[in-house]
């Protein structure tokens, strides 16, 4: 399919994001043009032939504005800049307009919540208890013992307030003491950050993805969390409360439609919210008659066992409780999450990439997940992620390591020694190595992709449950006159899927499956033996019901 052909798929009335595939990629980490060993936006923009070959439509950019880098651009110092580790403003706009000569959408990660330490607003609301900029922030008295003005525990462990000692007052961060929490509940806070979208909005971004959306608002009392009777010792520190008063407030809402309503004033861009909430929450932010987010992130395959019961109930549930017009979306990964592949392991990663690209709704694919990439051995004295400092066994390095592109030193990444360490299968484990295998997982994730924008039942299609049986689950996809089943195997053992073959017509044609995909390659044009089809261990298979001749 040509690139002229692309948006072809897009039928009347459907936005980009509804049938599109966002690509979620790490700039320190894929692909370094300057040989500092950190990938920049000149790298991004290098690897655009790439993204476009795969065939997804949406590159999601990780924080590439200035930031002294105490959380890896998650702590930004000028929300209007790019930091010169990546580049430059100009390097930016290159890589925008590159990106659309290659129909490709540009989605920037804005981080809202908190600012870095070294923000000239920060630097003039700690400056005094009295200047203009003080409000901008969170700021409160000690408590009665002269210790936190509450119990908040910060998301990378410990205290969620570090006291100023030339003010007397203690500031809040939810995440790093270099992180200090915005006040939204400051108008002037939420004037500057609108402007700020349109900052990026009117160099020609698509869309944003609004880091820990749901943190925005807190408690105006600033009243204590309660202790969490669930909580399991061993685990994050910060699930020993419930963030009853700290995140997730209804005041929230009101925020996101503000930013929505800024969105709006452009043509076709995205809202996209990071959310780690349940599901009866999730949905919440699509917002009153859909004012909201366009997609909340779904981060429930993640979290959900992998088994076929689980894995069913969760797409049951989240189809039930999406709001009528509310457009679904999936995640498998992303940079503070382990790897799909880390977690089911390499033959069932196969079998994920089937499941993400043939659900209802928007998928994120995660760089590196197409090829494979799994937990990648992190030593000791090359750790970087500050939560592992701060609570051991919680880093997400492995996560984050450097995309592989081709066999030889330092995996094509770079011509020195990357930020973080290489997976050790480097040399086979690259984009040149397995993009000419028929039988590869990247060739499995193009010819996936390939599928959705060939067939409409699969990019903007109906969802309709099938089966569960034992291991497996079998869904079906439809739009107009076209239904496409999937199967898949989440057990390691063989087993038969029922072909379904639909009565005689009378014109002395039937309906019958053929494979369009296995996960395991092959089988293509494949059509049911013995009623059947045979499906092996941790294999899936995508039929599309096609007309047959009577057979005899």
């Amino acid at each position: 399919m040509t690139e002229d052909a692309k948006p072809a798929r897009l039928l009347a009335g459907e936005l980009w994001w509804k049938a599109g595939i966002v690509y979620q990629v790490y700039p320190r980490s894929f692909q370094d043009t300057n040989g500092d060993g950190v990938g920049d936006l000149k790298g991004v923009t290098a690897r655009l032939d790439y993204l476009a070959w795969l065939g997804v439509d949406a590159v999601w950019l990780s924080p590439v504005c200035r930031s002294p880098m105490a959380d890896y651009g998650y702590d930004v110092s000028d929300y209007c800049d790019i930091d010169p580790l990546f580049g430059t403003l100009a390097d930016f706009d290159a890589l925008v307009a590159e990106a659309h000569r290659r129909r490709l959408r540009v989605i920037m990660d804005f981080v809202p919540n908190h600012t870095s330490q070294d923000h000239p607003w920060f630097r003039e609301a700690r400056a005094s208890r009295d200047n203009p900029k003080r409000d901008w922030y969170i700021w409160r008295d000690p408590g009665p013992d002269g210790g936190p003005p509450n119990n908040w525990i910060s998301n990378f462990g410990g205290p969620a307030w570090t006291l100023d000692p030339a003010s007397g007052q203690y500031y809040y961060h939810a995440f790093l003491r270099e992180q200090p929490d915005l006040n939204w509940r400051n108008p002037q806070v939420r004037a500057a950050m609108m402007d700020v979208l349109r900052f990026w909005l009117d160099r020609g971004v698509d869309g944003f993805r609004v880091d820990v959306i749901w943190h925005l608002m807190k408690d105006e009392g600033l009243r204590d969390n309660p202790v969490n009777p669930d909580y399991v010792a061993g685990e994050p520190e910060i699930n020993s409360l419930v963030q009853l008063h700290s995140a997730d407030q209804p005041e929230v809402m009101q925020v996101i439609a503000e930013m929505r309503a800024v969105l709006e004033e452009y043509d076709a861009r995205v809202l996209i919210g990071e959310i780690y909430l349940p599901l009866e929450r999730l949905v919440a932010y699509y917002g009153v008659d859909l004012s909201g987010a366009h997609l909340p992130f779904n981060f429930q395959l993640i979290q959900t066992p992998w088994h076929a019961p689980a894995l069913a109930r969760l797409i049951e549930e989240y189809e039930a409780a999406l709001p009528e017009g509310g457009w679904p979306n999936w995640v498998l990964g992303n940079h503070d999450q382990p790897r799909i592949a880390a977690r089911v392991g390499d033959a069932q990663a196969r079998v994920a990439a089937v499941l993400l690209l043939t659900l209802r709704g928007t998928p994120t694919l995660y760089y590196g997940d197409e090829i494979g990439l799994g937990r990648v051995p992190i030593p000791p004295e090359r750790v970087r992620d500050p939560w592992e400092h701060n609570e051991p066994g919680r880093g997400r390095d492995p996560e984050r390591t450097p995309m592989q592109w081709q066999p030889g030193p330092q995996a094509g990444f770079s011509t020195v020694e990357p930020w973080l360490p290489l997976d050790p299968q480097a040399q086979t484990r690259n984009v040149e190595v397995l993009r000419d295998e028929p039988g590869s997982i990247l060739t499995l994730h193009r010819r996936l992709i390939a599928l959705r924008r060939e067939h409409p039942a699969l990019s903007v299609g109906d969802y309709r449950p099938v089966s569960v049986d034992g291991d497996v689950l079998v869904y079906e996809r439809r739009h107009a006159d076209e239904t496409i089943r999937v199967a898949l195997n989440f057990g390691h053992g063989d087993c038969k899927v029922d072909a379904d073959i639909a009565v005689a017509q009378p014109e002395g044609a039937r309906e019958g499956w053929e494979v369009l995909l296995s996960s395991a390659g092959g089988r293509r044009g494949e059509r049911p033996l013995g009623g059947h089809f045979a499906l092996a261990g941790d294999e899936a298979l995508v039929l599309i019901r096609r007309a047959a001749a009577a057979q005899g």
